[in-house]
């Protein structure tokens, strides 16, 4: 059975692997804020080799059409994952794959300094060979903007341990 549990403004929910259809067509969570920051823009635009100046000069970009750096849209897409552990947990799993995305928006941005959570709502869950596949829909929000500013259908498959 699944628990919900509420942990100040962020709601984890935990469930056995085998339980894990129970969660079809239910929301199962909201993260904490967390802040991006300049650095993880940069350690992110080194990595990715996107340095446009909308994301890395600061100064050009207060003067830019968003009044600030913004973050790189997938640099929002890529901090779902950590945020998603702290909203599902999945008992009795072996491994944990992230098989894909389905539709991915975004329809704002994320300027330097603001604080961003996701919240979470589980649309599908089938039987794989082995194992499950549950199809989350991701809204990644920014504290105090009503519109999101990213919203992700994101597959994962669930194998049980001592599956291979």
């Amino acid at each position: 059975m699944a628990e919900s549990i509420l942990i100040e403004d962020r709601v984890t929910t935990t469930v056995d692997i085998h339980e894990l259809a129970g969660l079809a067509g239910r929301r199962v969570g909201s993260s904490s804020w967390r802040e991006v920051t300049q650095a993880q823009v940069n350690l992110f635009a080194d990595a990715t080799g996107d340095h446009q100046w909308i994301h890395v000069d600061p100064e050009r970009a207060r003067k830019g059409p968003f009044g600030a750096p913004i973050a790189h849209g997938y640099l929002t897409l890529s901090l779902i994952p950590e945020l998603l552990a702290e909203v599902l947990r999945v008992e009795g799993t072996g491994l944990v794959v992230n098989y894909g995305l389905g539709k991915v928006r975004f329809p704002a941005p994320v300027p330097v300094g603001s604080r961003v959570r996701v919240t979470v709502d589980c649309a599908a869950v089938d039987e794989v060979a082995g194992g499950y596949q549950a199809t989350l829909a991701v809204t990644v929000e920014r504290e105090g903007q009503a519109k999101p500013v990213c919203v992700a259908e994101i597959l994962f498959r669930f194998y049980p341990e001592g599956s291979s």
